[in-house]
């Protein structure tokens, strides 16, 4: 039976030590890299130092053209005709739409590219495409694209047109019920 206290003991030792080098293992770990100067993005003056995004192909310059269609009872447009993108420049547009009507309307938006070899380099970050959008009664709303174009986009491309057209989901389902 003493034998079995003292195994338990050494264990219970061994436990807490275990904690306790977990438990201070992250304060020594930032304290080292401090000391080494490795691994930070604070400095001590309090500012942030981030690395330049060294994707960014700066030596080319693409126009992208945004273009927008509706089908459905509302309107929707690019807020900016046009832009200037570097590729691996990560780029932010945004769209607006309103529902006009008196009704709440689902909408999906469905994006194309012109040419069409574009759309393997042009990769969304983020987008209102991928989701239905419900849009209540006359009201207004902006929605961003955020994207890149990937830089082996082929050199002969300068200029390409983003386009998204935007659908009513469920509309002939609305306009059957109301009959």
């Amino acid at each position: 039976m003493t034998e079995n206290r003292r195994l338990l003991g050494k264990l219970i030792v061994i436990a807490v030590m275990m904690f306790g080098f977990g438990y201070l293992l992250i304060p020594v770990y930032k304290h080292i890299c401090e000391v080494l100067g490795i691994n930070n993005i604070t400095q001590k003056d309090g500012t942030v130092n981030l690395p330049g995004n060294t994707q960014v192909d700066t030596s080319r310059t693409i126009t992208v053209e945004l273009d927008s269609n509706a089908h459905g009872p509302w309107r929707f447009r690019a807020t900016q005709r046009s832009l200037q993108v570097h590729p691996g420049e990560l780029v932010t547009v945004v769209y607006e739409v309103v529902n006009v009507q008196s009704r709440t309307v689902n909408a999906q938006a469905i994006p194309s590219y012109a040419p069409s070899q574009v759309a393997q380099y042009f990769k969304k970050v983020d987008c209102f495409c991928f989701k239905q959008q419900t849009l209540k009664a006359n009201e207004a709303r902006q929605m961003p694209v955020v994207f890149y174009i990937d830089p082996a986009l082929p050199k002969d491309v300068k200029t390409f047109t983003l386009s998204y057209t935007f659908f009513e989901i469920d509309g002939l389902d609305n306009k059957t019920a109301a009959r």
